[in-house]
């Protein structure tokens, strides 16, 4: 799901950067005919620019929240809960390992020799 998530803005970042390209361009035309200074139309993109930057954080803030959302309704765990549950289980497996390795040396002990 995180892969998802990624390619996901991912793709409105290229998105972002191929309209950033067009109005840069058409900018430079604006700038060419005399119709805005070069002032103006690096405040026009400057501007893009910022307002895009805001909007990718508001838009990540949202989809996170949405996705979080989600798994909560999932009832699935956590990051640090399925760590936790590994080395718990590790942990027991290694107890149970010592566990049938006593036995085991306890009955070999215990056998008497056969005449």
């Amino acid at each position: 799901m995180e892969d998802l998530f990624k390619k996901f803005i991912y793709t409105g970042v290229g998105l972002v950067a191929q309209n950033a390209e067009i109005l840069q361009k058409n900018v430079n035309d604006l700038i060419k005919k005399g119709k805005l200074t070069e002032e103006e139309g690096r405040k026009v993109v400057d501007d893009l620019v910022d307002d895009t930057n805001g909007k990718k954080e508001e838009f990540e803030d949202r989809l996170k929240s949405v996705v979080n959302s989600v798994l909560a309704k999932l009832d699935l765990p956590s990051r640090e809960e399925m760590k936790g549950l590994k080395t718990r289980i590790s942990e027991l497996e290694e107890e149970l390992t010592a566990t049938k390795t006593t036995k085991m040396e306890t009955t070999v002990v215990k056998k008497k020799p056969t005449k």
